[in-house]
């Protein structure tokens, strides 16, 4: 329910991370006070640094041991993006990956019905893996590799987020929209779990090699954060939403070798671009998926959804405040 002092409160799990941390200054910004549950395992304090304190309470722990100490019906909605993510983070972690992803948003559900607070569910393109129907739409089959291949309990484990989520909207009345995510990228954004675009940024910075996996030819669409949570407050607001799963980002794609060279151009970087294989670079090897581009239509059905930064600002603005923390010899 609305605050006393008439503004809407909104919690956002792994509001400390990449994506979070910019749709908690969204929030804020349309006059909100954000609740944010973060471990910190991924997420930076730091990175709600702009937000001010009366606009925020930060609480650091499991989603899941959190929840239960808060009252739902304090909320008027919200937004689950705590997750365990990225493919280094799979291939080295994947307990924790598919632990993390299916309990946290099984507690956040649980939370979120008692009060039916409307709640968006952060998904991947992941879901779809291997298919080879090009763009993917919401409605397509999910395409999966065995078992025994670790990259694909990460999708697996979204893919059962996703239908946690649409089963408790069924069965419990409660307002969910699924969001899948394909390659968001820009400030904040870091390496470290095998994001390629501030790898490739942050090794042309420092005048290193950028190492494409495999052929290069495999091609992404990259939409800017801050496009991207435009989007989601605007949700829970659209009943066309409610109960579907939406695909967001960018529906313009570019290979992986073509983004080297973009990077490096764009900075005018002296960096070279060197080709490696992907066991060469996880020390194993990884399934990749030969293309992924999302069809949007679904949502443009609600909005008129335009971004307005480009990728070469993304570029930019990325490389300004790339830090040291992001690996900077690594690519996708």
């Amino acid at each position: 329910m609305p605050r006393s002092d008439g503004s809407r409160s909104i919690l956002v799990t792994g509001g400390a991370g990449f994506i979070g941390s910019h749709l908690v200054e969204q929030l804020v910004s349309g006059g909100d006070h954000v609740t944010v549950v973060d471990d910190l395992s991924t997420g930076r304090r730091a990175n709600l640094s702009g937000v001010g304190a009366d606009d925020l309470t930060f609480i650091e722990g499991d989603v899941s041991a959190v929840l239960p100490q808060l009252d739902a019906s304090g909320f008027d909605e919200i937004h689950h993006l705590a997750a365990a993510v990225g493919v280094r983070l799979v291939v080295d972690q994947p307990v924790r990956t598919i632990e993390t992803n299916v309990q946290e948003t099984l507690a956040v559900l649980r939370f979120a019905s008692g009060a039916r607070v409307p709640t968006v569910l952060a998904s991947t393109s992941e879901v779809y893996g291997k298919s080879e129907r090009i763009p993917f739409a919401e409605t397509d089959d999910l395409v999966l590799g065995p078992t025994t291949e670790p990259r694909w309990a990460y999708a697996c484990s979204k893919a059962i987020d996703e239908f946690l989520g649409l089963a408790w909207h069924r069965d419990q009345d409660l307002p969910v929209v699924v969001v899948r995510f394909f390659n968001t990228v820009g400030p904040r954004q870091v390496g470290t779990w095998g994001m390629v675009l501030p790898r490739f940024v942050a090794a042309a910075v420092a005048g290193e090699p950028l190492l494409v996996y495999g052929t290069g030819e495999q091609t992404r669409c990259f939409c800017d954060v801050r496009d991207v949570v435009e989007v989601l407050p605007r949700l829970l607001s659209e009943p066309r939403a409610v109960g579907t799963v939406l695909n967001v980002g960018r529906d313009e794609s570019i290979s992986i070798a073509d983004l080297a060279h973009l990077v490096v151009a764009t900075l005018e970087s002296s960096s070279s671009i060197e080709f490696i294989t992907h066991e060469e670079a996880y020390g194993r090897p990884i399934e990749d998926m030969v293309h992924r581009r999302p069809d949007i239509t679904r949502l443009r059905g609600l909005f008129d959804f335009q971004p307005r930064f480009s990728l070469e600002q993304t570029i930019i603005d990325l490389a300004a405040v790339i830090g040291q923390d992001a690996p900077r010899s690594t690519a996708e």
